[in-house]
């Protein structure tokens, strides 16, 4: 990463203004998960460590540029205040003369946490005056948000146009570390893992990858969209029309390098308790529906797993959200797990709840907090919010 981080600047006696992912789940008024949180703790508690005065700002949800009770920051505070063992004082907003007040009277080892940023529209707009406002509460910024990374919104990207440093926290840099290694770097064998449910949300990923991985095995309902490009029957399985072209077109550039399924589980319904049973990928009757991949694919893809040394996998194998069809997830993780000596990824959003609820978090080398920054990423793209930052 060629992005200057905190250890590379004086925040001795600063106000750092730092954008947090902090868009966590609420349930009851409370954090019901406090992973993204926690991610950002490393960041914080350094800020402190070196007498700096941190001004926290994330956005909350989706409140479309009004102000909704229940996606204020409050519960939010209160969870930072109980990890940090210190006060985290809550603002009304993330702007205005009231917020510069309560800003300006803060000493080294305070943290205020601001109003959801997406309570303004001008934070989507990346309105130059609104991001100049953000601006105004620092003497420093920095960006700890990886998962908002690929949004060119006002508290990612404008309000580096009135203040710099602006620099990576360290949740920032360890993700573009892991991600960038692997894209530039990776020890072969160099496997990727997609699912997910469309192939028209990856068509970039399989691209930039294809030059690069050794096998990329392919799950989930994108998968589907493939096997109707081979003419197989689907049944009612998600298929994406538009793009049965584009899968055939994959399928003719990748040679031998892009694994789909050979069998697989189907349901006679979209429900968690439908009947079920295994067939292979050719025999999916009429009126059922693929929903996970079957045994003889998890033994086929766990096999090739099992030599690689960098491994990033991006999307479920199945519905993982009804315990009859997560078994496909589920032991792709097992067999990420039980890698030795190998660089594990996960690209964050679906995948990475699947590797949260299979318990074998611990054994992967890195779960991404952002499934689209991630995704985007691994397109090769360039993240908006890194763009921003000064260069080492």
């Amino acid at each position: 990463m060629n992005k200057k981080t905190i250890t590379d600047i004086d925040v001795s006696g600063k106000r750092v203004l730092v954008r947090v992912d902090f868009n966590v789940p609420l349930q009851d008024g409370a954090v019901a998960d406090d992973r993204r949180i926690c991610a950002a703790l490393p960041t914080i508690e350094y800020l402190l460590k070196h007498d700096a005065a941190v001004v926290l700002m994330s956005h909350l949800g989706r409140p479309k540029g009004q102000v909704v009770d229940s996606l204020k920051m409050d519960a939010v505070a209160v969870r930072l205040s109980e990890l940090l063992h210190r006060p985290v004082k809550k603002l009304d907003d993330c702007v205005g003369d009231a917020v510069e007040t309560a800003v300006n009277a803060m000493h080294p080892g305070e943290v205020i946490l601001l109003e959801n940023t997406r309570f303004h529209p001008e934070e989507k707009k990346n309105d130059p005056q609104f991001a100049a406002q953000l601006a105004k509460l620092g003497e420093a910024y920095v960006n700890d948000a990886f998962g908002s990374a690929h949004r060119a919104h006002a508290s990612t990207v404008g309000v580096t146009d009135s203040l710099r440093p602006a620099v990576a926290g360290f949740l920032l840099g360890k993700e573009l570390d892991f991600l960038g290694d692997a894209l530039v770097n990776p020890t072969p064998p160099f496997l990727a893992i997609l699912g997910g449910a469309k192939v028209s949300d990856k068509i970039g990923v399989i691209e930039n990858l294809l030059p690069k991985v050794d096998a990329l095995l392919i799950g989930g309902g994108m998968a589907n969209t493939f096997f109707a490009a081979q003419g197989l029957p689907t049944g009612d399985s998600l298929v994406e029309a538009d793009a049965i072209d584009t899968a055939k077109a994959l399928l003719e550039k990748t040679g031998d390098k892009l694994f789909l399924p050979v069998d697989a589980v189907i349901a006679d319904k979209f429900d968690a308790n439908a009947e079920a049973r295994v067939v292979p990928v050719d025999d999916v009757p009429d009126g059922w529906m693929i929903l996970d991949i079957g045994p003889a694919t998890i033994a086929h893809y766990s096999n090739r797993l099992a030599a690689a040394k960098t491994v990033v996998w991006n999307g479920p194998m199945g519905v993982f959200e009804f315990p009859r069809f997560a078994e496909g997830t589920f032991a792709i993780a097992r067999a990420l797990a039980d890698l030795k000596d190998a660089i594990t990824i996960i690209g964050g959003g679906d995948s990475a709840a699947a590797v949260q609820q299979s318990g074998l978090a611990e054994k992967i080398s890195h779960i991404s907090t952002g499934g689209g920054a991630s995704l985007e990423f691994l397109e090769g793209k360039t993240l908006p919010g890194v763009a921003a930052l000064d260069d080492k």
